[in-house]
C-alpha cells in the first residue's frame, strides 16, 4: 500500500518516516520528495507498507496526529495521474497570426 504524508517538517528524513510508520508493521520504503533544484523538503512524502491492514492501521493512528511539531496528513496515496497540458493542443492553424487583411 502507497501512503501520501503531507505536511512534514522540512528538517523530516526519510529515516524517521520510516521509523514511525515501522511501529505498525514492515515498511518497504519512504522517502521525502525534495525540489529538484534546491534538494530542500517539499513537505511530503511516501511510504510503501506491503502489507495493506498494517497500511490501514498506519494511517487511521498517524493521520492528524503531531509529528516532528507538525500535524501531518497520512492518506492513502492517489495513482500518479497524467500530467498533460501545455505545449501542443492538437489544434492546426496558425492562432490567427500572419494572416493577410485584405
Amino acid at each position: 500500500m502507497n501512503i501520501y504524508v503531507s505536511n512534514l517538517n522540512f528538517s523530516t528524513t526519510s529515516e524517521s518516516l520510516q521509523e514511525l510508520f515501522a511501529a505498525y508493521g514492515e515498511v518497504e520504503s519512504a522517502k521525502i520528495i525534495t525540489d529538484r533544484e534546491s534538494s530542500r523538503s517539499r513537505g511530503f512524502g511516501f511510504v510503501e507498507m506491503p502489507n495493506d491492514t498494517e497500511g490501514q492501521n498506519a494511517i487511521s493512528e498517524l493521520n492528524e496526529t503531531d509529528f516532528e511539531g507538525k500535524t501531518i496528513s497520512v492518506n492513502v496515496a492517489r495513482p500518479k495521474t497524467d500530467r498533460s497540458g501545455g505545449g501542443y493542443d492538437n489544434r492546426g492553424g496558425n492562432g490567427g497570426h500572419n494572416r493577410n487583411r485584405y
